[in-house]
């Protein structure tokens, strides 16, 4: 799930990253080109889902993934588009345009 909060007076987007857990999901991390690369650690809420905010500039467009369990890298159901990437698969994108 992707949830995006615009503000008036800032250039930025506040985007909310949630991977609703599974059976046998013990970590998640969203990896992006918005912080080169490097994996975040997503906390696990109550409920069992992960969930992250992140502040990314307006008009943007940023390529991301989950990585399950240090192993398995998915994609968001719910991303705004997905492109290709130099590994065979697709990457998710968020679009910060307002």
């Amino acid at each position: 799930m992707i949830k995006k909060r615009f503000f008036k007076t800032k250039d930025e987007v506040e985007v909310t990253f949630e991977y609703e857990g599974a059976e046998g999901v013990d970590s998640v991390s969203l990896v992006s080109e918005h912080n080169n690369w490097q994996p975040v650690d997503m906390p696990q809420l109550k409920r069992g889902a992960f969930q992250i905010k992140e502040r990314l500039p307006k008009n943007g467009r940023f390529q991301f993934r989950y990585l399950v369990n240090g192993e398995m890298w998915l994609n968001d159901d719910e991303a705004d588009d997905y492109v290709d990437n130099e590994h065979g698969s697709k990457n998710s994108v968020i679009d910060t345009t307002g």
